[in-house]
């Protein structure tokens, strides 16, 4: 499994990430998109997982992120590849 912080931002006060996760069989694409907490689609053989923040949590609202951004990309992607492998364990 391969997870890569796709896009994230802020519009009009939703604060939100997308994440691309490659590298998955079907099987493993469709048990993820019945466990996964926000918006799940499939495209092209890959899941796009949209994940949604209060301001307070957004991991890209502080000043350190944007100074650090590649810091603070490599971490989620690190926490969301470690809650992806979680559900499919279970």
């Amino acid at each position: 499994m391969l997870v890569e912080v796709y896009d994230f931002g802020n519009d009009a006060g939703d604060y939100y990430v997308v994440y691309r996760v490659k590298e998955l069989s079907e099987e493993e694409q469709k048990k993820l998109k019945s466990k996964v907490e926000g918006t799940v689609e499939i495209k092209e053989g890959q899941l796009f997982i949209t994940t949604h923040f209060e301001k307070k949590y957004f991991p890209f609202g502080s000043e350190a992120a944007k100074f650090r951004s590649d810091d603070f990309v490599a971490r989620e992607e690190i926490e969301m590849t470690v809650y992806l492998t979680s559900l499919l364990e279970d």
